[in-house]
């Protein structure tokens, strides 16, 4: 992925746009200024389903590799499995939705 590209979609892209890569589920997102905080890009993960569409409104956001790393060693741990397991047993399935929009694909 290039850096221009990125710096592109910072400087030019609206606030909260949503861009996929080339990994379904993995989504570049730009997050407008707020009070001090320049405008900054982050990373979402949101799974899509079969047409490619994300199923949840807004998914996890990654604002850096700090971040990341310290979902990534709550995401391994075995009781949250467990726990996730559990939780799909007595919860209903969720219902399919509609197909998304093609647009700018990153590739990664």
């Amino acid at each position: 992925m290039s850096d221009e590209r990125l710096i592109d979609f910072l400087k030019h892209g609206r606030d909260w746009e949503r861009r996929a890569t080339t990994v379904p589920g993995i989504f570049i997102l730009k997050l407008p200024a707020d009070g001090k905080r320049p405008a900054s890009l982050a990373v979402e993960l949101n799974p899509v389903d079969e047409s490619g569409r994300p199923t949840k409104r807004r998914g996890l956001i990654l604002r850096s590799l700090e971040e990341f790393e310290a979902f990534r060693e709550l995401i391994n741990n075995d009781r949250l499995q467990s726990l996730m397991a559990k939780i799909d047993e007595v919860s209903p399935k969720p219902t399919a939705r509609r197909r998304a929009k093609e647009g700018e694909v990153f590739e990664i």
